[in-house]
């Protein structure tokens, strides 16, 4: 943390002289949302009426990690050029140089997500601090082309969850332990751990996380948060750290389903980078999915329950789970039997591993300056097993250790048989098959059972927030000591669909959201004090 130290502070006595500001919800006077409850058409209205800049968004928003990242640990890094960036995008603006909706507004990118400026893009190792790469990665590029200023790097589990089995969700070698907002000392899920912390609690508008199998809808779930898990080649993975080209995607993490939509529409799209985004449809067109927002949008749906592979507790969860069916129905959808073929079908882990150890290489040898000389998986680990801090063999490899004891790559003919086994799992046996067999629009989930359904598919997912645990719900805990359960902790509902179909989801989700609004119903236990008002004019 030491380092997070030196980037945040260097040369920026301006920050230090904001603590103990009073906060306020008022702007030059006028009443204005919390940055908690901001929405990016509050920015976009605040900047363009010269109420605030985008400067000051930035000075307000850092002045807020500094407020709570020594105890949530939420932020790995901040943009040293973060306010020259601001800066120009007012003068912009200022000359009538609009370049959207996101323009001067600041949103964290998961730190594994690179850049070509001063930040480091580790995936939470030392192995990789100081490496560089020739350009931003395609979805930074999109951002900064929308207008977006890069605010910094939020921390996350490690090589997004993929070294260790006996770590936890949220930690790094780098950045420490993320966690979550809702409770103390609380698992704040993964991988995108500091994305979710980092938004749900408006450490800036939004953020950006990277999903292979839940770690974009599990951290939004625990963070209160609408995730979209994109399409498997909607957004381009070109410079993100893989895990598996037939699994990784990169979507965002807000705390509105129309933020959440007017970032998606930022960063998805065609990249000759990344041939997997040859597949998008209609010649790479990417719908408008603002326009997709509707609040009577759930009236002639058709959503698919898949009874059989339902928990058949009566959980907090799952009840709440029941009672969003009744609140469908009453707003006009109708409600199909869309029962998995086999939803205990078996799906192969040949797939993550022969991909991870091509995909890995491909991203090592991407990068200009490669300051410890990793250039394999067997680099990595040989690192990682003799630097004292990343903290080997408290926090072990045996991810990799599988890996490496496969013996073979993603061009090996093996590769192919556990990766068809995976798409019957997810397809005919699974998601897709109940999906097209009953002719619905999405499958609807608990957030808690939804990641895996769609991963080995690369189908898509859009969690939205759904209830909280009660007062008086005992506390788990993992071995490590971190909340799994317990009061106040939030849970979600997803909306599960067909490849490229995330249109009709968004449509969905906002309709729940806006007849529902359950986001407001629980605060977190820990909140930044500074706002705008305490900024502006200082």
């Amino acid at each position: 943390m030491a380092l997070f130290r030196r980037v945040l502070l260097s040369g920026s006595s301006i920050w230090l002289t904001l603590f103990g500001v009073a906060s306020s919800v008022t702007v030059k006077g006028k009443p204005f949302p919390s940055l908690i409850d901001v929405t990016i058409d509050d920015l976009s209205a605040g900047l363009e009426s010269g109420l605030f800049t985008s400067v000051d968004l930035v000075r307000t928003y850092v002045a807020r990690i500094i407020e709570v990242n020594d105890t949530l640990h939420a932020v790995a890094e901040i943009n040293p050029d973060a306010l020259t960036i601001a800066a120009d995008l007012d003068a912009m603006r200022a000359n009538g140089q609009i370049l959207g909706p996101l323009h001067g507004v600041p949103i964290l990118i998961k730190n594994n997500i690179a850049t070509d400026d001063k930040m480091n893009n580790t995936a939470g190792s030392w192995s990789l601090l100081g490496a560089r790469v020739g350009e931003d990665s395609t979805v930074a590029k999109k951002l900064r082309q929308a207008g977006a200023i890069i605010l910094g790097k939020s921390n996350l589990s490690q090589w997004a969850n993929y070294r260790s089995d006996n770590s936890s969700n949220g930690w790094s070698a780098y950045g420490g332990q993320v966690y979550g907002a809702y409770c103390p000392s609380m698992d704040p899920s993964g991988s995108s751990s500091g994305s979710g912390t980092a938004s749900a609690i408006g450490l800036a508008l939004a953020s950006l996380g990277t999903e292979t199998d839940g770690s974009i809808i599990s951290p939004s779930t625990k963070g209160n948060l609408v995730g979209i898990k994109p399409t498997m080649g909607l957004t381009s993975r070109h410079l993100v750290i893989p895990i598996s080209e037939h699994q990784d995607t990169v979507g965002p993490m807000a705390r509105t389903v129309r933020d959440a939509a007017y970032i998606l529409q930022a960063i998805a799209g065609y990249d000759p980078k990344d041939n997997y985004t040859t597949a998008i449809p209609d010649c790479s067109t990417i719908p408008n999915y603002l326009a997709a927002l509707d609040v009577d949008g759930l009236r002639g749906a058709r959503i698919g329950i898949p009874y059989n592979i339902l928990p058949t507790d009566n959980s907090t969860e799952i009840l709440a789970y029941y009672s969003a069916i009744d609140m469908m129905k009453a707003a006009g959808a109708t409600l199909v039997d869309a029962d998995f073929l086999d939803g205990n079908a078996i799906t192969s882990s040949i797939v993550l591993q022969a991909d991870f150890v091509s995909n890995i290489a491909s991203y090592l040898a991407e990068l200009t300056y490669n300051p410890n000389d990793v250039r394999s998986l067997t680099d990595l680990r040989e690192f990682t097993r003799n630097s004292p801090l990343e903290e080997y063999p408290d926090r072990d490899t045996a991810a990799w250790d599988s890996v490496l004891a496969l013996g073979y790559n993603n061009t090996d003919p093996r590769f192919w048989e556990g990766l068809q086994q995976n798409y019957y799992a997810g397809g005919e046996a699974g998601l897709l098959g109940a999906i097209q067999r009953n002719q619905v629009d999405a499958i609807i989930l608990p957030s808690s059972q939804s990641p895996g359904r769609a991963a080995i598919t690369g189908a898509p997912i859009v969690t939205v927030p759904l209830g909280f645990y009660p007062n008086d719900t005992s506390i788990s805990k993992t071995s490590r000591g971190l909340v799994t359960t317990g009061p106040n902790v939030p849970f979600g509902l997803s909306f599960l669909g067909d490849r490229f179909t995330e249109a009709t989801l968004i449509k969905l989700a906002y309709a729940f959201e806006q007849k529902t609004m359950v986001r407001n119903q629980v605060q977190p236990y820990i909140i930044p004090t500074t706002e705008l008002g305490d900024i502006v004019g200082f």
